[in-house]
C-alpha cells in the first residue's frame, strides 16, 4: 500500500517496501526533512514529540529521536501522551515544531507523523509540501559529532494540560463533582486508557470504569469511534447503571459519549453540544466542516451567532477559524477545538466543557440529547482500486447531477432540497467518504447507498475502457 501524505501527516502501514508502507527508510527520512525544515523555519532547535499506545509506537519513536538528534535538535519527548498534549507543549516549551507519532482512529497495522509548527498547530499544505520535497531529495545535511542533538523525557504534561483544562473558566469542576456520576470509558487500548481516567478523577468523578484499559496498541475492536464499533461500551454502561459512557480515538482528539440506555448521543452532537453550552455564555461565531451535521449552524443561529463552513482538514477548520474569530469549532467526527486553549481537536477539554453542561443542565443525557435538531447521517467509503482517476469519477457524478447546487471547494457536496450529501478522498486512508444527511435516517442512507451504486457504475466503465 502507497504511503499516503497529506495535510494529516506522513501515514502507512507498518512492514513492507520503502515509499509503498510506512517502513524505517520512510520514517528517518521525513523525519529529517521536517527537522531540518523546522531549523530553517524558525532557527529553533527544540522539537516536542509524543505518541499514542501503538504496537509499532516505540519503534517509530527510536527512529525519529535518533534522526532528529543526528540533525543536531535538542528532542523533549513526552512518551505516551495525546495528539492535543503535545500540541500544547509546542508552545508551553516554545519549540520550533512537533510530532506525534499516531495514525489517530486507523487500525493496528497503521502508524503516521502527524507533523505540528511552532505553534503547535498542523502545517500548512503549502509548508507540508516543503517537508516532502526535501524528503523526496534527501535535501537535509546531519549534524558532525560534536554538534549532535540530546533527547530528554518528561512526563509532566498530562498534568499541565489537565491543569489549564480545570482553570478554563467555563469548566466547573463542582458542578460534575456534586452530580456523582457513575461514567464508563473506553481507553481503547492506548492513552485514552490513562489520559481519560485521570481526567474523570481530577473533575471530582470517583465512580470510573474502564475497559479495554490495557496500552499494548492491540485494539479490542475498531478504532474508529463510529456506532457499529461500540458495542462493548453500549452494553457496559447498561450492566453498569452507568450515567454516560465516554469514548475516545487512540490519540484522543475524537470524542463521543453514549448514553444511559445504552444508544448513541452521536459523534456529530458532541460539538452542537458543546458549542451550545459555550454560545449560552459567550457570543460568536462557529465553524465546522462540510462533512458536518447542519445542526451545528442551527444552534448557532438560536444564538445570535453566525456558521461558517471549511473544507474537510483540521488545519483547515482553524484557518476559518481564525478568519472568522470562531469561539469554537470542530468536526463532525467529534472533534472540538476550543480556541482559548488551543488550536486543536482535544478530546480532554471536551469531556470537562460536556460534563460541566450536563450537570448544570441537570437532566439525564437522553434527555440533553433531546434538546437538539434531530439530523440523521449516512457514513459511509468505498475502497479506490488502483488505476482509478477519482476526478474522472467525480466529474461523471457532477454531470449526472448537474441539475441541483454543487459546492466543489473539497470534494463534491450536493444539496438537495432538506438533504446534502458530500463525497471526498480521505486524507488517511485511500478510499472516498460518501457522507449524507437528512431529518430522515432512512432517506440520509438511501442517498449514500444511491451515490455509492453511481461511483461503481463508474468505477466499473472506468475500467472497461
Amino acid at each position: 500500500m502507497a504511503l499516503i501524505k497529506s495535510i494529516s501527516g506522513i501515514r502507512g502501514t507498518i512492514g513492507g517496501k520503502a515509499d509503498e508502507a510506512l517502513t524505517p527508510i520512510d520514517i528517518v527520512k521525513y523525519s529529517a526533512a521536517f527537522g531540518s525544515w523546522v531549523i530553517e523555519k524558525t532557527g529553533n532547535k527544540k522539537i516536542i514529540i509524543g505518541r499514542d499506545g501503538r504496537i509499532s509506537g516505540d519503534m517509530v519513536r527510536s527512529l525519529v529521536c535518533s534522526t532528529l538528534q543526528a540533525l543536531g535538535i535538542q528532542v523533549i519527548d513526552l512518551g505516551l501522551s495525546t495528539t492535543p498534549t503535545v500540541e500544547m507543549a509546542v508552545k508551553m516549551e516554545n519549540a520550533g515544531g512537533g510530532i506525534i507519532i499516531t495514525a489517530s482512529h486507523n487500525p493496528k497495522e497503521w502508524n503516521a507523523l502527524k507533523l505540528l509548527n511552532h505553534l503547535g498547530e498542523f502545517i500548512s499544505g503549502a509548508d507540508g509540501e516543503v517537508v516532502l520535497q526535501k524528503g523526496n531529495d534527501a535535501d537535509f545535511v546531519f549534524a558532525d559529532v560534536n554538534k549532535l542533538g540530546s533527547v530528554s523525557f518528561d512526563e509532566s504534561f498530562m498534568d499541565k494540560h489537565i491543569d489549564a483544562i480545570l482553570d478554563h473558566p467555563l469548566v466547573d469542576k463542582e458542578a460534575i463533582a456534586a452530580k456523582n456520576y457513575k461514567i464508563v470509558v473506553d481507553g481503547i487500548n492506548s492513552t485514552g486508557a490513562t489520559f481519560v481516567p485521570y481526567l474523570l478523577n481530577k473533575l471530582g468523578v470517583q465512580d470510573v470504569i474502564v475497559i479495554n484499559e490495557e496500552v499494548t496498541g492491540k485494539f479490542n475492536h475498531n478504532p474508529e469511534p463510529l456506532p457499529e464499533n461500540l458495542n462493548e461500551i453500549s452494553n457496559t454502561v447498561v450492566k453498569q447503571k452507568a450515567d454516560l459512557g465516554i469514548v475516545v480515538d487512540p490519540d484522543v482528539d475524537r470524542l463521543c459519549f453514549v448514553n444511559e440506555d445504552g444508544s448513541m448521543f452521536g459523534e456529530e452532537y458532541s460539538l452542537v453540544a458543546i458549542a451550545d453550552y459555550i454560545l449560552g455564555h459567550k457570543k460568536g461565531n462557529t465553524v465546522s466542516n462540510m462533512s458536518s451535521t447542519r445542526a451545528l449552524k442551527d444552534i448557532t443561529l438560536k444564538h445570535g451567532g453566525e456558521y461558517f463552513a471549511s473544507a474537510v482538514g483540521e488545519v483547515n477548520v482553524v484557518n476559518k477559524m481564525k478568519e472568522v474569530n470562531a469561539v469554537i469549532g470542530g468536526e463532525g467526527n467529534g472533534g472540538i477545538i476550543v480556541p482559548e486553549l488551543h488550536y486543536g481537536r482535544d478530546a480532554l477539554i471536551g469531556i470537562g466543557l460536556f460534563l460541566t453542561h450536563l450537570a448544570k443542565f441537570g437532566k439525564s443525557i437522553t434527555e440533553l440529547r433531546r434538546k437538539y435538531p434531530d439530523y440523521f447521517m449516512s457514513k459511509n467509503k468505498i475502497e479506490l482500486q488502483d488505476g482509478i482517476d477519482v476526478k474522472q469519477i467525480f466529474e461523471g457524478i457532477k454531470l449526472k447531477y448537474k441539475k441541483q447546487p454543487i459546492n466543489t471547494d473539497d470534494g463534491l457536496k450536493i444539496e438537495f432540497d432538506n438533504e446534502w450529501v458530500h463525497l471526498r478522498t480521505s486524507n488517511t486512508e485511500p478510499i472516498i467518504r460518501i457522507y449524507a444527511e437528512s431529518t430522515s435516517e432512512t432517506t440520509a442512507n438511501n442517498i449514500a447507498k444511491k451515490i455509492m451504486m453511481d461511483i461503481s457504475e463508474l468505477m466499473k466503465e472506468a475500467h472497461a475502457k
